[in-house]
């Protein structure tokens, strides 16, 4: 396959690890992929989640950013309801200013939280709806065309850091081809309107001066292994974590509890989240890939490493960019 391939990283914090045990991982698994020829990570803004360590997105970006050095590295994304649009121009206008044409900025308009923890960010439930604004205000401080007289971002201001929209339903397909942005379907977590939201932003879309032509990232879940075997195993200790991450937080469960949550209604729809998904050795997670990219329409895979274990994550990164035949490409 020749789609370009990108990293979502989402820093988990597994059991008996600390933050700082993952910031360790994202580093190494950065460092691997520019190695290796990947093309971006991204890492997600979440808040209140003891398995996830990239809540503080922007100062992770620069923690990856200071210990690689071409690679491009980004949000994906930063939940922009979540803060002012000057408070995230000033932070990725740092971030671009001191890594000059290495920083991308993913927007999305979810509370990457629940509802107790919205209230402890401040955020008022309605905030989301304002979310269009919000990116129309966020470009003009980055262009150096505020649209608040008298206010500019500083760092930010004529850095011009590229805009992506995120989603995973039609609003933002819509808003994206609107304003002629690429877009990100995050299809690693979220698969049923993959297919119908990219149809509407391809069919909509509006050239501007960011983008001649439509561009589509998927979002793809990979454990790639030595053998099919192990591969399997890790993919199915991977959604095991996801349910019990989600469904039962804080508690102990054994695989044999987990397993029989799956049978249950939410667990269906926790292990539905995982429908996209590339498992085995490098050929069969390349023949999955190729695939899965017709199918999405897409013009990059941004693959979301399952494997429970940081050395599993680091071997599948290795072995997915031998399937896709990366080794050896520059990183841009």
């Amino acid at each position: 396959m020749t789609i370009p391939l990108s990293i979502l990283d989402l820093a988990p914090i597994r059991p008996g690890e600390s933050p700082a045990d993952s910031f360790a991982a994202s580093v190494a698994l950065a460092r691997r992929a520019e190695q290796l020829g990947y093309r971006r990570v991204w890492y997600a803004e979440h808040h209140n989640m003891a398995t996830i360590a990239s809540s503080a997105t922007s100062v992770l970006i620069a923690h990856v950013a200071a210990h690689t050095s071409t690679i491009r590295l980004g949000s994906g994304g930063v939940m922009l309801p979540n803060h002012s649009p000057l408070t995230i121009a000033e932070q990725f206008g740092t971030l671009e200013s001191l890594h000059p044409g290495r920083i991308d900025l993913g927007l999305g308009r979810a509370p990457g939280s629940d509802r107790n923890t919205m209230r402890a960010l401040r955020r008022s439930p309605a905030s989301a709806d304002a979310f269009p604004e919000d990116v129309l205000e966020l470009q003009g401080y980055l262009r150096g065309q505020s649209r608040i007289a008298g206010v500019e971002a500083t760092p930010g201001k004529g850095t011009d850091v590229p805009l992506y929209i995120l989603g995973s339903s039609l609003f933002g397909a819509r808003l994206a081809a609107l304003l002629g942005l690429p877009y990100a379907f995050a299809s690693h977590f979220a698969p049923a309107a993959l297919t119908e939201a990219v149809a509407l932003y391809r069919r909509e879309f509006r050239p501007s001066t960011d983008l001649d032509e439509p561009f589509v990232i998927a979002g793809v879940n990979v454990v790639a292994a030595d053998s099919d075997e192990e591969a399997d195993a890790q993919f199915r200790q991977a959604t095991r974590w996801r349910i019990r991450s989600i469904l039962a937080p804080g508690r102990h469960l054994s695989d044999e509890e987990t397993d029989s949550l799956v049978d249950s209604p939410a667990g269906r729809h926790v292990a539905g989240m995982l429908t996209y998904s590339a498992v085995g050795t490098p050929s069969r997670v390349g023949e999955y890939l190729t695939g899965f990219a017709a199918h999405a329409s897409a013009d990059e895979l941004i693959v979301a490493h399952q494997s429970p274990s940081a050395e599993g994550r680091l071997r599948s990164a290795e072995l997915t960019a031998k399937a896709a035949s990366l080794t050896g490409a520059p990183a841009g």
